[in-house]
């Protein structure tokens, strides 16, 4: 068997522990723990005892991110795990802009705007802010701020970003990996296919695309 030739992968067997241990870590990851415990008893697999020890607490600041209460989420990011956003102020000053957002789309703009004074432009003393912080105050500027150039910021992929973000920061704090094993898998495969599928090109094989290959 080619194995440079990439039509041949598929012929490759792939251990069932492996794909479980993929799967397990994306579901740990992403604090799918009731999932979890049903795909262990179901397969078998190791229960990961020690990356499950404080799932339920990070599942609960995840939530109040993505629910729409992100004061609640740095409290308990700051109870749960001391000196986290102190040693990470992007992520603080995202997870205090999520709050601004919640008062502007819910038309507190007095409120929005006090918040902002004393909690957001702090951050100005520090130039990579300055623009961040313009964009989000000129959210009060509009009537209907979600029809605003800045509307991205009023968004639930911003709001999933900033959880996203949150949910790494807190896994490398506890020494666990930052990433999926299924994330890091896809995009290792990504690069030497590419990089394969790119000298096979030459001779009329098609460049390889992540997006095509998913949809085959």
């Amino acid at each position: 068997m080619d194995l440079d030739d990439p039509r041949q992968h598929e012929h490759i067997a792939v251990n069932d522990n492996d794909i479980h241990n993929v799967v397990l870590s994306y579901l740990v990851h992403n604090c799918f723990n009731e999932t979890v415990d049903s795909f262990v008893s179901c397969t078998g697999v190791k229960h990961p005892a020690d990356h499950l020890h404080h799932l339920e607490n990070r599942k609960r600041i995840i939530h109040f991110a993505l629910e729409g209460n992100a004061l609640k989420a740095i409290q308990l990011t700051q109870q749960l795990v001391p000196d986290l956003l102190d040693n990470n102020t992007d992520l603080h000053f995202d997870l205090l802009s999520l709050h601004f957002v919640e008062l502007v789309c819910s038309r507190k703009l007095e409120e929005a705007l006090k918040f902002a004074q004393d909690k957001l432009t702090p951050f100005d003393k520090v130039h990579k802010y300055v623009e961040k912080l313009e964009d989000f105050m000129a959210l009060l500027a509009y009537e209907e701020p979600e029809k605003s150039p800045m509307f991205h910021l009023l968004s639930s992929e911003y709001c999933q970003h900033v959880a996203d973000s949150l949910n790494r920061a807190i896994l490398a704090h506890e020494n666990l990996p930052s990433h999926t094993s299924m994330e890091r898998l896809i995009q290792q495969t990504t690069v030497v296919t590419q990089c394969v599928s790119q000298e096979f090109g030459k001779d009329g094989h098609p460049t390889f695309s992540l997006k095509d290959f998913l949809k085959s």
